[in-house]
């Protein structure tokens, strides 16, 4: 839905100076978890995808940038056909309508995910770019403390407990030393079922504009992971292992051990997952955006899950169990 007449005015001004004297109608088709909203445009000809990305909200060079150097890797992403980046306007061509996310309840689910995970050494050895955002302590920290601000103190409106705040600050450096100490290669960074689509040219990624070089197990876990979706455990189990085999063949693990891969897999989805529940809370509570909040208790059962393989994290499972996901069920009985 555009929000105002300026708006649309200015974004059919935009489609008419593209498509000239062509006719066209455009519906909204989705936002993501952020200030962007997508529009399908479809013309006598043709369908395209407008992406409206107010340029006072958000920086849209990344995505411009980065789209050139994921399509120079071979992999499949939209094509820039317009921008206007003073207005925050893009203008890319149609992949369709075909997430991963549509096909988790087929037969090929295992070898769809298979041909996925396929693409990760191609993401691994994109060249460092400018547009790149640092992944740093400080950012890796920044992530975590997500959890803390807007799930714990915003919106269930609690603090950290004085037992466990030594221990918290424990958790951020132990998996700050964790996320750093894997080899560093380029991420996606929301590498999941949703940002993936099914073309006639194979699997095309979206919402790659975040990407940054970081932890070489971090786009495994939002996949095998993800959030929005939850894989029976003999899959995961059979995945992983795929995972690490194919990267381990293309020389990108520096002769990790499996069992050291998946310590690094499993506590690297520590801190993404800590991420992300804080994120669902704040895409609620600052940004008006309640669709997300049924994905906040598979979240957490990640995070509960993890915490119990370590001994240190022992107090982070006790305290979900005990306290947090119980508040977080009554919170969310009315609204799902």
């Amino acid at each position: 839905m555009i929000k105002n007449d300026n708006r649309k005015a200015q974004l059919e001004a935009f489609l008419i100076k593209y498509l000239g004297k062509q006719l066209f109608s455009f519906n909204a088709i989705t936002s993501d978890a952020s200030f962007r909203q997508y529009y399908r445009v479809k013309t006598d000809s043709n369908n395209l995808i407008l992406m409206d990305s107010p340029a006072a909200l958000i920086d849209n060079r990344p995505f411009i940038e980065l789209q050139q150097d994921f399509a120079r890797s071979g992999l499949v992403v939209p094509q820039v056909l317009a921008t206007n980046l003073e207005l925050g306007f893009i203008l890319l061509n149609d992949l369709g309508s075909e997430h991963l996310a549509d096909r988790l309840s087929l037969d090929s689910r295992v070898s769809d995910y298979k041909s996925v995970l396929s693409l990760l050494p191609q993401i691994a050895s994109i060249p460092s770019s400018q547009w790149m955002k640092p992944y740093d302590r400080d950012f890796i920290r920044l992530e975590i403390n997500i959890f803390k601000e807007w799930l714990i103190e915003k919106w269930l409106g609690l603090s950290v407990p004085e037992e466990y705040q030594r221990l918290w600050y424990e958790l951020e450096a132990s998996l700050i030393e964790v996320m750093l100490q894997q080899p560093q290669v380029t991420m996606h960074r929301d590498f999941h079922s949703r940002n993936i689509m099914k073309t006639p040219d194979g699997w095309a990624l979206i919402d790659f504009q975040d990407a940054v070089q970081g932890p070489i197990s971090y786009d495994a876990v939002s996949l095998l992971k993800d959030c929005y979706f939850t894989l029976p455990e003999h899959e995961f189990d059979q995945l992983l292992k795929y995972n690490f085999e194919l990267i381990y063949k293309q020389g990108l693990l520096e002769g990790l051990s499996y069992e050291k891969y998946c310590d690094y897999f499993h506590q690297t989805g520590l801190q993404r997952h800590l991420k992300a529940a804080g994120i669902f809370c704040r895409l609620l509570l600052r940004d008006g955006k309640s669709g997300y909040l049924q994905n906040i208790l598979p979240t957490l059962d990640y995070i509960c899950k993890a915490s119990k393989q370590y001994e240190q994290f022992q107090w982070l499972a006790t305290w979900l169990d005990n306290e947090i996901i119980p508040l977080v069920k009554l919170k969310l009985e009315p609204q799902i």
